[in-house]
C-alpha cells in the first residue's frame, strides 16, 4: 500500500499527497474508523494514511496512523461525540479580534483548554489591529497581558495593512500548524497574505450581527514558502469540550495548575472549596477574573446547567 498525508477533505473524499509529491483523491474504506474516538469523519486534514491505488487511478484509505494529536469540536451530528478538525499538529494559532466581531474570552479560553487537552502549543494572534481605537487598544492589552502572563505567546497583526505578518510568517515556519477561529475574525486573508496568488474567497462580516460568514467550506492545508504546513479550517461556532473530563478540566488552565499545590484540598476544582488558593489568586488580582469566570461556566455545562454565582454576575 502507498502512504502520504490528508492535505484536503472535502466531506466524503480526501486529497493525499504521497511522498513523491502526487496528489490522489481518496476515500476512506467503508469500516475505517479510530479506536478510542467516535466521530464524523475517520480521517482528518494533517493524517498520515496508507491506501490502495484504485483502477481509475483514485485511492481507497485503508488504515490511519497514530496521532500525536489533533483539535476537536462539538458535531453537528447528535449521533456522534465529535468532528476532528485537524491532526499531527505542531502549533495551533488561534486568530481573534477585539472589533468587527470581537471574540470573546469564553471562546478564547475552550480553545486552548481543548488544545491544552490535546498536547498543542497555541498563539494568540490578534487580527485587524490596525483600526483599534484607543478602548479597544486598551481591551487588546488587558488580554495581552492576560495571556502572556500564563505563557501562550501573543502576536498581533494586520491581514489588511500587512503589519506584523512577517512575524508570522516566521513562526509558521516548519511543521504543520492551524489557523483557527471564529468567523469574520480575518482567517482567509491572512492566508491570502501568507500564501500570495491562493485567493481564498473571503467575505465581509455582517452588519446585522456584527458576526462573520463562513467563506472556508473544508479544511484545507496549504504548504508554506518558508516550510511546513498551514491548515485553513472552517469558522467555529461551538468549540467543544468534547472528550475532557470535570474534575481534571482544571489541569488544562495553566496558572490554576500551578497553584493547586497551595490549596487546602489536594483534589480542589476551584469551586466553592474553603482555601481555594485560585479563588485568593482571583481576588488578589493575581487570576484573571475572566478566566476564572470562564472555567466555571465550562465546569457547570458538565454537571448539566448554567453556571449561577453573584460572585460574577
Amino acid at each position: 500500500m502507498k502512504q502520504g498525508l490528508v492535505l484536503r477533505t472535502t466531506g466524503s473524499w480526501y486529497d493525499v499527497q504521497d511522498d513523491e509529491g502526487n496528489t490522489v483523491a481518496c476515500r476512506p474504506a467503508g469500516k475505517l474508523r479510530l479506536k478510542g474516538l467516535r466521530s464524523t469523519n475517520p480521517v482528518a486534514v494533517g493524517d498520515r494514511v496508507e491506501w490502495e491505488e484504485e483502477e481509475d487511478g483514485t485511492g481507497v484509505i485503508r488504515n490511519i496512523h497514530d496521532r500525536k494529536n489533533c483539535i476537536v469540536r462539538k458535531s453537528v451530528n447528535l449521533s456522534h461525540e465529535s468532528h476532528v478538525v485537524a491532526a499531527n499538529l505542531d502549533r495551533a494559532f488561534l486568530v481573534v479580534t477585539v472589533a468587527s466581531p470581537r471574540t470573546s474570552t469564553g471562546f478564547m479560553d475552550r480553545f486552548l483548554v481543548t488544545a491544552e487537552a490535546y498536547g498543542i502549543p497555541t498563539t494568540v494572534v490578534l487580527n485587524k489591529v490596525d483600526v483599534l481605537d484607543a478602548e479597544e487598544r486598551q481591551v487588546a492589552d488587558t488580554l495581552s497581558k492576560t495571556y502572556k502572563s500564563i505563557g501562550y505567546e501573543w502576536l498581533e497583526v494586520s491581514a489588511k495593512s500587512g503589519e506584523g505578518i512577517d512575524a508570522l510568517a516566521e513562526a509558521l515556519a516548519q511543521g504543520i500548524h492551524v489557523l483557527s477561529g471564529h468567523s469574520g475574525v480575518g482567517k482567509s486573508t491572512l492566508v491570502n497574505r501568507l500564501i500570495p496568488g491562493l485567493n481564498i474567497k473571503t467575505a465581509e462580516v455582517s452588519d446585522a450581527h456584527n458576526k462573520g460568514r463562513h467563506t472556508t467550506t473544508f479544511a484545507e492545508m496549504h504548504p508554506l514558502a518558508l516550510g511546513g504546513f498551514l491548515v485553513d479550517t472552517p469558522g467555529i461556532k461551538g468549540f467543544g469540550l468534547v472528550t475532557l473530563e470535570r474534575d481534571s478540566l482544571h489541569h488544562h488552565f495553566p496558572e490554576f495548575f500551578a497553584l493547586l499545590p497551595s490549596c487546602k484540598f489536594h483534589n480542589c476544582v476551584h469551586d466553592k472549596e474553603p482555601g481555594c488558593a485560585v479563588h485568593q489568586a482571583v481576588e488578589q488580582g493575581v487570576v484573571a477574573k475572566s478566566r476564572h469566570r470562564n472555567y466555571l461556566e465550562m465546569l457547570a455545562e458538565f454537571d448539566g446547567g448554567p453556571y449561577r454565582d453573584a460572585l460574577y454576575r
